[in-house]
């Protein structure tokens, strides 16, 4: 692997200054380095090996890195971030990604760091890496108070209080699929019931509606994206489904709004790909959710940097703790 050193006597601040990023999850594992303007100026990618052991997902992680370092442009890189499916835990710098069980409690941020010749490493969530992109270059931009979420195949999500990315002590805060918002609901795999994630997420989406009877088009899509395609179409058994998703999204973000004051609510991921059939039942049942005065104007927006937002986000929380930019 090319040294990672920088050169000597580096400014953090210097105008040329490059952020590598990672955004880790169970199926792709992508790369990048990243510059001031939030451009990716080279891109590596490779499959998440998510069922092998912890050296095997490392090799993959460490091939993208290579790949990076590669680059005539790696000797400006003065940080590296990563967003990283949860849990993870910042202050120790290991990640437990559900959806890789070879990584429990895995030392990531020192693996990359050995990796990388010593440059700092950031390692946040991946919804909060989301809440980082999309609040530097992205639908939450110039926003004071903001949560942004991912709803796809899980519900992740990140805040911004103060103006200034708030990931927490161990880099979840702002982590809405797991509030639960039906006291006496099914039982979601973290342990507790009737979460945000057990009735919103895609292939729950998908689940209730085969359910209640719904059965695939002619394309036998079985999907949320199947779901949402009938709900466009009229059919009254998906309508429903992404109706009761709403309503949890809903109830989640009112709970937050109250706790915080955010004043937006931007939201990404495969399943806000559905469009209105999403956001028009989200935005009615917000309104009989978020009732009191300090939050009931909140509004809810769509994601705008849709793929890219995991590098752009863990390149942004890392500038951000690192001081890289200023």
């Amino acid at each position: 692997m090319p040294s990672a050193m920088p050169p000597s006597s580096p400014t953090l601040t210097e105008p040329g200054a490059l952020v590598a990023a990672l955004d880790i999850g169970g199926t792709k594992i992508a790369g990048a380095l990243v510059d001031v303007g939030g451009r990716l100026l080279v891109r590596s990618r490779r499959r998440t090996p998510a069922e092998g052991d912890a050296e095997e997902v490392m090799g993959a992680v460490a091939e993208v890195l290579d790949e990076l370092a590669a680059s005539a442009d790696w000797r400006r890189v003065r940080a590296v971030g990563i967003g990283s499916a949860g849990p993870v835990d910042a202050s120790r710098g290991t990640v437990s990604p559900v959806n890789v069980p070879g990584w429990r409690g895995f030392p990531l941020v020192a693996e990359v760091g050995r990796r990388v010749g010593g440059l700092p490493v950031a390692l946040v969530g991946d919804g909060v890496a989301m809440t980082a992109a999309e609040h530097w270059r992205g639908a939450a931009r110039g926003r004071a108070n903001a949560l942004c979420m991912v709803v796809s195949t899980g519900v992740g999500g990140g805040l911004v209080l103060g103006g200034r990315l708030h990931p927490g002590p161990t880099g979840n805060a702002g982590h809405i699929g797991h509030i639960s918002v039906d006291l006496d609901g099914d039982p979601c795999p973290c342990g507790a019931r009737g979460c945000v994630e057990r009735i919103a997420s895609g292939p729950n989406i998908a689940r209730r509606a085969a359910e209640s009877g719904w059965r695939p088009g002619p394309d036998g899509d079985a999907g949320a994206t199947g779901v949402a395609a009938a709900a466009r179409a009229g059919d009254p058994l998906a309508v429903a489904s992404f109706d009761r998703a709403a309503q949890a999204l809903a109830a989640g973000i009112a709970a937050t709004a109250v706790l915080t004051e955010i004043e937006v609510a931007v939201v990404g991921g495969g399943v806000a790909g559905a469009g209105d059939v999403l956001f028009a039942p989200l935005r009615r049942h917000l309104r009989a959710y978020a009732t009191l005065s300090f939050a009931a104007g909140i509004e809810v927006v769509p994601a705008e940097l849709g793929g890219d937002a995991g590098v752009v986000g863990a390149a942004a929380a890392a500038a951000e703790a690192v001081g890289v930019w200023g």
